[in-house]
């Protein structure tokens, strides 16, 4: 099976930098994929798309050199099944806030007797390769994300689960639920949970990821000890190029 360069690389103490898909668009995910980048998510929760889009658009970024990632729109065992089959090399679920919904997502990507995950890897055997029913559960990503208060006040227990190799931090639905609405940085309150989600996962032996605003956010939570960081997605990558263009055109 091919391996999981994303896994890997962060399983040798190698930070990651990711990228996000939210536009309807087949050449952004190749763009991205080749523009350097160590993964990119195609995102179903919050994209301009549905589940056919999505599909198309992970066989877009494996164009590529990038991992491609996938997060689903829900804790959904169908749905994440077929992103799985259409080659996502890892899996990130909103809104974990128990043990329980961090098992059954886990379950959701592993194959039995490991999990529930039913037999079908249409184009996974295309991408990953022929023995990719053998070795998936080795090489899937799978990581949890902590954006609300019951998720954090659980989060050792929801780290510890089994097989679980991650969690990713949503900081802006944390900012809200905890009644500061986020102006476009990560707050400092949401900055401490951070380090002390960062410091259990490390504890456990697990990865973090976080969504930041840009590069430089992006800096600072890897120089926190972040394993993967995504400095704001295709649309802000857009608006941020565009406005520093249309600045020097008019200097």
């Amino acid at each position: 099976m091919r391996h999981n360069a994303l896994k890997h690389q962060m399983r040798s103490g190698n930070p990651a930098v990711n990228a996000w898909v939210s536009l309807d668009s087949d050449h952004v995910g190749e763009v991205l994929s080749h523009a350097g980048f160590d993964s990119v998510t195609v995102d179903l929760q919050h994209g301009m798309f549905g589940l056919d889009r999505a599909i198309s658009l992970l066989r877009s970024v494996s164009a590529g050199p990038a991992t491609p990632l996938a997060r689903c729109s829900r804790n959904d065992a169908a749905e994440i099944g077929k992103l799985l089959d259409a080659g996502a090399y890892g899996i990130i679920c909103p809104s974990i806030d128990s043990p329980e919904e961090a098992r059954a997502f886990v379950a959701s990507c592993r194959y039995p007797s490991q999990g529930v995950r039913s037999f079908g890897p249409a184009r996974g055997l295309l991408y990953g390769g022929q023995d990719y029913v053998r070795h998936a559960d080795e090489e899937i990503l799978t990581w949890a994300m902590i954006e609300s208060p019951s998720g954090v006040a659980r989060a050792e227990e929801i780290i510890t689960t089994p097989d679980l190799d991650g969690i990713y931090i949503g900081p802006n639905d944390l900012a809200f639920a905890l009644g500061n609405p986020p102006n476009g940085n990560i707050g400092e309150e949401v900055l401490g949970i951070a380090a002390e989600l960062i410091a259990l996962a490390h504890d456990a032996g697990r990865f973090v990821g976080i969504f930041t605003r840009d590069g430089g956010e992006a800096q600072r939570l890897l120089e926190m000890g972040a394993d993967l960081v995504t400095p704001g997605n295709d649309v802000g990558l857009l608006n941020a190029a565009a406005a520093e263009r249309i600045a020097q055109a008019r200097q």
